[in-house]
């Protein structure tokens, strides 16, 4: 129970499926967040969830890695929803989106790591919401991308 990792295959080019993750705006679309800033390697990205039932959640990465059309990559506090709880004193868990080109498109790759570190009274809850969390963004990102 210290990673998370979902596989999918985009009918789209490598170039395609990097712009989608790494620019904020398009993010920002797929992933149901309004993120206020572009990402910059070492700095905080900032945003609001769009998610119906999340709208009044703050979002919050601080990005780790980005290493074009390979790997993206940012830390954050796995489901941190509850708006009284200060979560920035917890160990924040490495989410890491990677790229291979495939005869057919794009190979995209999402681990999440390190959920070992979180508290052990919400661990097993943070690990299993985003397991279906990222279940979900998987189909959201393949919706987006094979459209727009």
């Amino acid at each position: 129970m210290d990673k998370i990792e979902k596989q999918i295959e985009l009918k789209v080019p490598v170039s395609r499926v990097w712009k989608a993750l790494t620019d904020h705006k398009e993010f920002g679309e797929w992933f149901r967040v309004k993120i206020e800033t572009p990402f910059a390697l070492g700095k905080p990205a900032r945003g609001h969830i769009t998610y119906p039932g999340y709208e009044h959640l703050q979002w919050e990465v601080t990005v780790q890695k980005i290493e074009s059309e390979r790997l993206f990559s940012f830390s954050w506090h796995p489901y941190a929803i509850d708006p009284k709880v200060d979560y920035s004193k917890e160990p924040a868990t490495l989410v890491e989106f990677r790229l291979e080109k495939t005869t057919t498109g794009t190979q995209l790759t999402v681990t999440e790591s390190g959920f070992e570190k979180i508290p052990v009274a919400r661990r097993a809850e943070a690990f299993r919401m985003n397991d279906g969390g990222w279940a979900e963004q998987m189909k959201n990102i393949k919706a987006y991308i094979e459209i727009v």
